[in-house]
């Protein structure tokens, strides 16, 4: 990556899959809370179908079908919808969805995450760049001890990656180059709406992000500036 550690003054950082474990922690969860229902489920594969209504959710709002709605009323709307498709309505109540619609703010970062950003803090500026709503990743962030500078909610564009507002509007609020930037995620769509947006692009392989029985990206299905196997990689690459 010659020339690029000079050039980059910002990294911008995605969450879910990428920074930290959605799989493990919305299933360890799904399982507390249904085990506390008196149901019986695979919390893994109830965790896989929730994710999968993930992007389409987000895609009908960037697509005009619905208007704005913050992630969090997106899981409970994927949640309600999942639970009756399963016939299981009837034995989560309100207050069960609610706690299970806070799963998702409660996720334990990958082993490397901390030791990479504390490394990467140093020499660079870092944001979270994530499509969970502001509250959501301020807790999640806390709750995990990671190490960033700011949190860019995509929120704040009322819009959601890969759409190049949330992009556009982290580089308008860092007051930065789009060029300056550079966006790590473990997901090729991800990036590809980074590019699109005109930031740089680190692709971070992540291949337990969706369990041990579904495929993750990989680096070889991916277009970036930059391919790394960890955040510890990626701060040795950057010169941290």
């Amino acid at each position: 990556m010659p020339g690029m550690n000079d050039e980059i003054v910002v990294l911008a950082f995605d969450i879910f899959g990428t920074t930290v474990d959605w799989h493990t922690g919305v299933a360890r969860q799904v399982d507390e809370i249904a085990t506390r229902q008196g149901v019986r489920l695979d919390a893994e594969a109830f965790a896989d179908a929730w994710r999968d209504r993930y992007l389409p959710s987000m895609r009908r709002v960037n697509d005009g079908e619905r208007d704005w709605a913050y992630l969090d009323t997106l899981h409970r709307e994927s949640l309600d919808d999942l639970l009756e498709t399963q016939q299981l309505g009837d034995l989560f109540d309100e207050e069960a969805r609610r706690q299970l619609v806070l799963a998702w703010h409660r996720l334990p970062a990958w082993p490397d995450a901390v030791e990479g950003l504390t490394r990467l803090r140093r020499r660079y500026v870092l944001a979270a760049l994530s499509n969970g709503g502001f509250a959501l990743i301020t807790h999640l962030v806390k709750a995990a001890n990671l190490p960033f500078d700011c949190v860019l909610s995509a929120e704040l564009a009322r819009a959601y990656k890969p759409d190049p507002r949330p992009y556009r509007t982290a580089v308008a609020l860092l007051d930065v180059l789009p060029e300056r930037v550079l966006m790590v995620a473990a997901h090729a769509w991800d990036l590809d709406g980074a590019r699109d947006a005109g930031l740089r692009t680190a692709f971070l392989e992540r291949p337990q992000e969706k369990g041990p029985h579904r495929a993750a990206d990989r680096a070889a299905d991916a277009t970036s500036d930059l391919s790394v196997t960890g955040f510890v990689e990626l701060a040795e690459a950057l010169g941290c």
